[in-house]
């Protein structure tokens, strides 16, 4: 199927639009055309070979919502119609330990992302969501459920289920004590799921400027980090703390705040952190921790419950071409609190 989208050329290349094939259809397979895209910062450090595994031309975009155009033979959960979402990953081995605990971005032989990967039969690199149409194997299609806005659900495929996932594995509930680090794509989600799950949440952040906007997003209060009095009598108040923030940094503030065998969980930061003290750690049975996303069975499990409670991320509609201001706007951090791409906006031509 010939399709097309916007993609990066290079490292150093604005996104352009660039056609290419997706697969025939499998007998597993779904086709749809996607509807919405969000954009997140892994798009970014993708694009520009951040990380050191891009491949070019490459399309990002993970956080994609759709409807059905077409089904593969043996295709029983997706009828042409319905509709439907991917995210990060679109197949894995389906066999081990990890996916046969439906934690298939732990898959011990590696899960295929969205994009940036290598389709497991064919090898071909796989593209992202910034284009008009996606091939995927149904096990890595998930289900919207009614009443979910196709136009704000988009960006759960990623930063919903990057924070969703550390709150289920640290069994939060009603009286969880859950702060949370930077105020961003991920945390104003995170923020939104540990208040819906019946948390104690408070915002961590270096001033008072954004407690008006954590307080909007249903926070209980903002902690200022870098007022040294507050911070003292916060100690061992927490016991979880979600760092989203997505560059290097200092984790020595925050280690005291954990209550005993409590645990600091990144979820933002891919690379180094500043140089830190076990002294917190040890003499406070402290944790810190790192967190992917879900496996395919609790990203839907997110979907179920956004529905039912009706949280939604804090979304900017944008058009296809303007996906590479919406990029330098992201670098500063100039976004409330996740672009979305309106693909009804790409056009062929």
């Amino acid at each position: 199927m010939q399709t097309y989208g916007y993609a990066a050329y290079s490292n150093d290349s604005p996104l352009a639009p660039f056609k290419f094939e997706r697969r025939a259809l499998r007998p597993n397979d779904v086709a749809m055309e996607i509807l919405y895209c969000g954009v997140c910062h892994s798009d970014l450090h993708t694009a520009r070979n951040d990380w050191g595994w891009s491949h070019y031309p490459i399309v990002p975009g993970h956080e994609i919502v759709g409807r059905v155009t077409g089904v593969g033979a043996g295709v029983t959960r997706h009828r042409v119609g319905d509709h439907v979402a991917v995210g990060c990953i679109v197949d894995s081995c389906m066999e081990c330990d990890q996916c046969e605990r439906g934690e298939e971005q732990l898959c011990r032989n590696g899960c295929t992302g969205t994009y940036a990967g290598r389709d497991r039969i064919t090898q071909a690199p796989t593209q992202g969501g910034y284009s008009k149409h996606l091939v995927v194997r149904e096990e890595f299609c998930l289900r919207v459920p009614d009443g979910l806005d196709l136009a704000k659900a988009a960006p759960l495929l990623c930063a919903g289920i990057t924070t969703w996932s550390p709150l289920r594995t640290w069994k939060v509930g009603p009286g969880s004590r859950v702060a949370v680090i930077g105020l961003g794509g991920l945390g104003h989600m995170a923020v939104k799921l540990a208040v819906g799950l019946g948390a104690d949440v408070t915002v961590l952040s270096r001033s008072k400027d954004k407690e008006a906007d954590a307080l909007a997003l249903g926070a209980h209060r903002l902690l200022v980090s870098a007022d040294a009095e507050a911070m003292r009598q916060a100690a061992s108040g927490f016991d979880l703390i979600i760092d989203t923030v997505p560059v290097k940094h200092s984790l020595k503030p925050y280690l005291p705040l954990l209550d005993v065998d409590a645990t600091l969980v990144l979820v933002g930061q891919i690379g180094p952190l500043d140089e830190l003290s076990t002294v917190p750690l040890l003499f406070g049975r402290r944790r810190i921790a790192g967190s992917p996303i879900g496996g395919i069975r609790e990203t839907q499990e997110l979907l179920d419950f956004c529905a039912q409670k009706n949280i939604l991320p804090d979304c900017e509609m944008i058009r296809m071409d303007q996906i590479n201001a919406a990029f330098e706007r992201m670098e500063k951090a100039d976004v409330r609190y996740r672009f979305v791409i309106d693909m009804a906006t790409l056009s062929a031509a």
